[in-house]
């Protein structure tokens, strides 16, 4: 082929896929950035708690699983607080933090709080006081007064190291509903003997006077916890925002719980505890 036909040729090409590139948007126009914040939405998040939280029991053995956590897990199993927001904020991807721990009492809050402000989150989650009520029994929950006062501190903590961050703050589940559908069931009982919260579940097929007034001190205060987290909220400012009794009103079943403890969330019941805060939160509108 002669060299100048060849070089007409290159240059034609040259030309053609200089047209191409300008046609998709190269050159000149920068791809937009892949981590753009969305206005309304949080770019970061922590979540408090304890051990259900953590995910405790959710991946078939009774330890820690975070990965399925109702408010911060990324795991594809439950559809997370963390995983609807990355859905409509991206900016969100990766800066996710549970700093839940397993057994905690509302006396740890300010320690897990402290772990939230050196994460520099905007949003943190709150869900504690279950341990405070399954104690060995009715004589060693935590008081009304102290889980109060524990629970302002935490809270306190949040609110001088994050001032602009928003705070979730969730009513504790109706454990004593667990009882009423588990405690006709044998195996569920004889589960229950393994000391998973005493204070309401010891001698859970007993019809005695004691063990019956037992539970209702149980039942008592977890309501009483559940309007100091309401009140505590309210002092908190308006960055805090309380689920209203959303958790709380949740009406757990046998299928919501795994069954190695019958106790805490399995995947069903943390992805529950997922729809029903994202509900409450108030994000929904704006992921929208």
């Amino acid at each position: 082929m002669p060299r100048r036909w060849t070089a007409a040729v290159t240059a034609v090409l040259a030309a053609f896929a200089l047209a191409c590139d300008g046609a998709q948007g190269g050159g000149s126009q920068p791809d937009p950035p892949a981590q753009s914040p969305r206005p309304g939405l949080p770019s970061s998040i922590a979540a408090l708690g304890d051990s259900i939280t953590a995910g405790f029991g959710s991946c078939l053995t009774l330890a820690t699983c975070q990965r399925n956590s109702w408010s911060t897990g990324d795991g594809v199993r439950v559809e997370s607080l963390y995983r609807r927001l990355r859905e409509a904020n991206p900016a969100i991807r990766g800066r996710a933090r549970n700093e839940a721990v397993s057994g905690a009492r509302v006396a740890g809050l300010s320690s897990q709080a402290t772990d939230a402000v050196r994460a520099k989150v905007d949003y943190v989650t709150v869900l504690i006081g279950a341990n405070d009520a399954c104690r060995g029994g009715i004589d060693d929950m935590t008081s009304v007064s102290a889980f109060r006062k524990s629970l302002d501190s935490g809270l306190a903590v949040v609110k001088k190291g994050l001032p602009r961050a928003r705070v979730l703050v969730v009513s504790i589940p109706d454990l004593y509903r667990l009882w009423e559908v588990g405690h006709t069931n044998d195996r569920v009982v004889r589960v229950w003997r393994d000391r998973v919260c005493p204070a309401l579940l010891a001698n859970a097929a007993s019809t005695a006077p004691a063990d019956r007034t037992r539970r209702s001190t149980f039942r008592a205060r977890i309501d009483a916890y559940n309007q100091q987290l309401s009140a505590a909220c309210r002092a908190y400012g308006s960055r805090c925002r309380y689920d209203g009794g959303a958790v709380h009103r949740v009406r757990f079943d046998l299928d919501l719980v795994n069954r190695l403890d019958y106790f805490h969330p399995n995947v069903a019941g943390q992805n529950k505890l997922a729809e029903v805060t994202w509900r409450a939160s108030g994000l929904a509108g704006r992921a929208d």
